[in-house]
């Protein structure tokens, strides 16, 4: 995007700051728009004269923008903000109901389609578990639940659905031998065009990204409490996948499969190198009970109540936070960045657990030379990669594309 070189003032950025901020040009509207936007979803409710004091355009500019946002439906007023001087200021903040989003998960042991709101607050969801992902048994979950999902909407509503996004692992008909399932039938995968079949029964925009990279998205879209700019992200699922989050921007790489974790080289308990996805998988964690008696088919069930004897949990920990441990140090090597964050299909208390551990490994390692990374918790949790998904299709419509690298405030 080009834009037009405005002399620097005290008062205006920097030339090289522009792209990123905003312009008085009146073909613009769109980049300022998602501009605003944007700096809303990330500070909260925001009165015009903050919005033109941060992005640098001028008071009448921010005027036309909120009120046609307003007119939109997309911002809505708070209550005015006295005892200053002059005349009261009034936040304007996201509207709930300005648009929807649809998200669809697509997972190796379950699928789930879920409806968001403009904030991101789940509306709806519908889930159901399999023992392994097909084309056709994608195509009827969404045939048969979108019709509820959508039915929590006014129907003068439905027009307000913004898209799909699809959160799933790429090459399917590769992970044959760890899943359990049929080559005849993975196969499918290689000849189905998911993307044009739901786009064609939607009739909406529909956008693809890998499972894991979209769980990212979420927490740089929706998650809570400080946001670094940096971050490395783990999310714990059938396998273990992860993002990476550069100057507030989601970094997918060539193929949009970039910070995929899981293939890591990591020190098994035998000294032998291994993947990280073979110690710090839940499925690892489902081996382990099944080799132990126990029943692992709760653990797909639902996130928050796991029925795991203590033994084989407290080692499957172990062995998962030495093998992040170990992965998060050659990725501190190779790009500096101040934060890890952790999330998963997983109860709350584990995944606390699964931090602690990982610092305490981490900090076992020689770090000569490393600074190291803050570990922390993710704030999206289970849901991550449906409400990823729907955050898709937000941010294409309405957000920069590098939408957390914005003006400070």
């Amino acid at each position: 995007m080009i834009v037009k070189q405005e002399p620097e003032t005290a008062e205006r950025p920097a030339a090289a700051a522009l792209r990123l901020r905003g312009s008085n040009q009146s073909g613009m509207r769109a980049h300022n728009e998602r501009l605003v936007l944007s700096l809303v979803r990330r500070e909260g409710a925001l009165a015009k004269s903050d919005i033109a004091r941060i992005t640098g355009l001028s008071a009448q500019t921010v005027s036309v923008i909120m009120r046609g946002l307003e007119a939109d439906g997309l911002l809505m007023r708070r209550d005015p903000i006295r005892g200053r001087i002059g005349q009261p200021s009034v936040p304007m903040a996201l509207a709930p109901d300005g648009a929807w989003f649809l998200g669809l998960k697509i997972g190796r042991r379950s699928l789930e389609l879920t409806l968001i709101d403009f904030v991101g607050t789940p509306v709806a969801s519908r889930r159901r578990t399999y023992p392994y992902p097909t084309p056709d048994a994608v195509m009827a979950f969404v045939t048969e639940t979108l019709p509820a999902v959508l039915a929590h909407l006014p129907p003068e509503r439905l027009d307000r659905v913004g898209g799909m996004g699809i959160a799933m692992p790429f090459q399917l008909w590769n992970w044959v031998q760890h899943v359990g399932a049929p080559q005849s039938e993975m196969d499918a995968w290689r000849h189905r065009d998911i993307q044009s079949e739901l786009a064609a029964l939607t009739g909406m925009p529909v956008h693809v990204q890998n499972d894991a990279t979209a769980a990212c998205g979420a927490e740089l879209v929706f998650g809570s409490g400080d946001r670094p700019k940096d971050f490395l992200y783990f999310y714990f699922a059938y396998f273990i996948g992860g993002g990476l989050v550069l100057n507030g921007h989601l970094f997918t790489g060539r193929t949009g499969n970039a910070a995929g974790v899981g293939p890591m080289p990591v020190p098994g308990r035998d000294g032998q190198m291994q993947r990280l996805l073979n110690v710090a998988s839940i499925s690892v964690l489902a081996e382990s009970m099944a080799a132990a008696g126990e029943d692992p088919s709760t653990l797909w069930e639902t996130p928050d109540r796991w029925q795991v004897g203590a033994a084989v949990l407290s080692d499957w920990l172990d062995g998962a936070a030495a093998g992040l441990a170990s992965a998060i140090l050659s990725a501190a090597a190779l790009v500096e960045m101040d934060t890890v964050m952790i999330d998963g299909w997983m109860p709350r208390a584990i995944r606390a657990e699964i931090v602690r551990r990982t610092d305490a490994a981490l900090h076992r390692l020689d770090l000569s030379g490393i600074d190291p990374p803050q570990i922390r918790e993710g704030t999206v949790g289970a849901q991550a990669r449906a409400l990823g998904a729907a955050a898709i299709p937000l941010s294409h419509r309405y957000l920069l594309e590098a939408w957390g690298a914005l003006p400070e405030a």
